[in-house]
């Protein structure tokens, strides 16, 4: 793209000016995140520069007269630009950081979640951290002797998973939709399918959602493939380290990288596998702009490269039952009797057999057949409690007319933090002592949900002499040993152990949340749990067996499930059925994006056929939000339509950025939640 006005440098910064067609043109992809320049630009390359400009180096440009960080993203002989341009001020380092497949792959998902090349590029390529680079550069060799393709193990299992690796092994793109089975083999299952993509003589990229799955991959890839074939990525390594093991896998050093949601723009040399483990994790979500998923990019990333595809967890979304009724992919499932055969026993907590024993069973949260289950598998070995909520009492309630309990300061919700704490307020944190209620004015308070200190507390009453241990929020226990104890663990925190029992207590407070994914969610949370028992052990859920959720839970079924939570989204035209977006700021800002959303021409703003704005409403904000109300508005195309709506959504963006219009505007393409 030609150079504009903005990015002209001014007379005495440049030299003197050759004929426009002796003079080698760079095209930069400059730092700036403003919708309506998101674009490359043409820069002149000094001759002192000439060996170092190369596609992929970091550069210094001025633009907009100002020294601006960029990407050379090509050399061309000439401009079609007419005007006047500037040149590059300094190339920063002569390391390529910038590959071309993933230059092309940050386009793609700019254009895909309506953001800017700008954004996804700072997202995909770290800091430079220049004593790194300094250092000697290894050969480029990924090891002294070939991997070899590896015999199926625990994937035979399952009836496609020795086809599946022999496809990695021969390169080609296979793709699966994989629910694991129970227990601690998936992360060597996961190593195994790496090891099949390495023996092709190509690059395998694992990403995961958390340090403590990673650190579990981490060890299986070492065991599977010896020192020195793959690297790790978090954000715990810090920023030499981190920069320093990136720069091994561009550097063709390994051919292996695992890591969390930041790897899955790693680059790997000649792609040929991406692995996703628990694809459903909320983790997986970028939480800046422009907010891309790491499963919608890896799944991008394997069709632009030609690689194979393993996506999956113990549960499963609707969106990789997207995949799968759409042909991109295959299942990968156990049979029924293999399931039978590792996973746990579970029931749920008030089925009419215990109903007949005990007539609280459906209406106590702790009844005697939890408290049987606890004891027996105390016997011996851990047992797990799941509680949902962290803290002492997450939510009050008035003694008398039940009205939740709410801070006369800013009317948050009140909550206990523990025994004789005062309430206080989860918004502003404003003490809450003498509390009455402003519609009965009864001075007393009951619990309206029980966090896992208060659960602790009454275990440990319930079972004394039994070591209670806890994790969750700050403090996760990593793993625990295998001696009689409670585990008081919040969903997602649960300690590594074979556990003889587990109770998933609460089940309502998940499957109550005002969400359009709490029931996959919830299921989601209960396998991860469930999965940590043994097969000999019984997990007891705490919910009306009747629910489909919960039938899918009892018979380890999350892909039915899936489907059937895919085929409700098609009759009411929810994601992942249709494609949607979120439009969240000012009233004023909102309404100008939307008004600037470009249209077929002729046809009115009102009647357009295919894309239908929901809203705007306002959003409920917290007492330190911003003073101004918030409102969102959802924009909802079908699914073939899911690139024109980013298109059109970049371009609004591109309209008010070029005007210079106030006012911050969220857009999100395909937002986790609807409400």
């Amino acid at each position: 793209m030609a150079e504009t006005k903005a990015s002209r440098g001014k007379k005495k910064d440049s030299p003197t000016l050759r004929p426009a067609a002796d003079r080698p043109v760079a095209r930069v992809a400059v730092d700036n995140p403003l919708a309506h320049l998101d674009r490359p630009f043409d820069y002149l390359v000094p001759e002192r520069l000439a060996g170092e400009a190369a596609p992929g180096v970091r550069v210094r440009v001025r633009f907009a007269g100002q020294l601006t960080d960029g990407f050379v993203l090509d050399r061309v002989d000439a401009s079609d630009h007419p005007g006047r341009l500037a040149w590059l001020d300094r190339v920063v380092s002569p390391e390529r950081v910038l590959t071309e497949e993933i230059a092309g792959l940050a386009r793609a998902v700019a254009d895909r979640y309506a953001g800017t090349l700008a954004d996804v590029l700072r997202l995909a390529i770290p800091p430079r951290h220049a004593a790194v680079e300094g250092e000697v550069k290894a050969s480029g060799e990924t090891g002294d002797t070939p991997v070899q393709q590896p015999v199926p193990g625990p994937w035979a299992r399952y009836p496609a998973g020795p086809a599946f690796l022999a496809g990695v092994a021969e390169g080609r793109p296979v793709r699966a939709a994989w629910t694991a089975l129970p227990g601690d083999t998936w992360p060597r299952e996961v190593a195994l399918a790496v090891m099949a993509a390495l023996s092709a003589g190509r690059g395998a990229l694992v990403v995961v959602p958390d340090a403590r799955d990673l650190s579990r991959v981490d060890q299986a890839l070492a065991d599977a493939l010896g020192d020195e074939r793959h690297v790790s990525l978090t954000a715990d390594l810090g920023p030499a380290e981190r920069y320093r093991r990136w720069l091994r896998a561009l550097r063709g050093e390994v051919a292996a990288v695992a890591g969390t949601r930041a790897a899955m723009f790693a680059p790997v040399p000649d792609l040929g596998l991406v692995v996703l483990w628990d694809e459903g994790d909320d983790l997986h979500a970028e939480p800046r702009a422009p907010y891309p998923n790491a499963r919608e990019v890896l799944a991008l990333r394997a069709h632009r490269a030609g690689a194979a595809a393993l996506l999956g967890g113990f549960a499963r979304t609707p969106e990789l039952a997207q995949l799968v009724a759409s042909g991109w992919a295959r299942d990968l499932v156990p049979d029924r009797a293999t399931i039978r055969a590792v996973a746990p026993v579970i029931r749920a907590a008030a089925d009419e057999y215990e109903l007949g024993r005990d007539a609280a069973a459906t209406t106590a949260r702790l009844p005697s057949l939890a408290l049987r289950t606890a004891r027996a598998g105390l016997a011996d070995g851990p047992v797990l409690v799941q509680v949902p909520r962290r803290g002492y009492l997450a939510a009050i309630a008035c003694g008398r007319c039940r009205a939740r309990a709410r801070c006369p300061a800013c009317g948050g919700p009140l909550r206990v933090g523990g025994a004789q704490e005062v309430p206080d307020c989860g918004w502003c944190g404003a003490l809450a002592g003498g509390w009455t209620c402003p519609h009965c004015d009864f001075g007393q308070l009951r619990a309206l949900v029980i966090g896992a200190a208060r659960t602790a507390e009454e275990l440990g009453r319930a079972f004394p002499g039994i070591k209670i241990r806890t994790s969750g929020g700050p403090a996760v226990l990593p793993a625990v040993p295998d001696e009689p104890s409670l585990v008081i663990a919040t969903p997602g925190a649960e300690p590594l152990a074979r556990y003889r029992a587990a109770l998933l207590l609460d089940g309502w407070a998940l499957l109550a949340r005002q969400s359009l994914r709490s029931e996959e969610e919830a299921l989601r949370r209960w396998m991860g749990a469930a999965a940590l028992v043994r097969p000999d052990g019984t997990v007891l859920i705490h919910a009306d067996a009747s629910l489909p959720v919960v039938q899918a839970l009892i018979r380890w079924d999350p892909a039915s499930f899936a489907e059937r939570v895919l085929a409700d989204r098609l009759d009411l035209a929810f994601p992942p059925a249709v494609r949607m977006a979120s439009v969240t700021g000012d009233a004023d800002a909102v309404a100008s994006l939307l008004a600037s959303i470009p249209r077929p021409s002729g046809e009115p703003p009102d009647s357009a056929k295919l894309l239908t704005v929901l809203g705007p409403v306002p959003v409920e904000q917290s007492a330190s939000a911003s003073e101004k109300e918030q409102v969102r508005a959802l924009l909802r195309v079908p699914r073939a339509d899911g690139l024109k709506l980013a298109r059109a959504l970049h371009a609004a963006q591109a309209a008010r950025s070029a005007r210079k219009e106030g006012g911050g505007v969220r857009v999100q393409l395909d937002p986790a939640e609807l409400v």
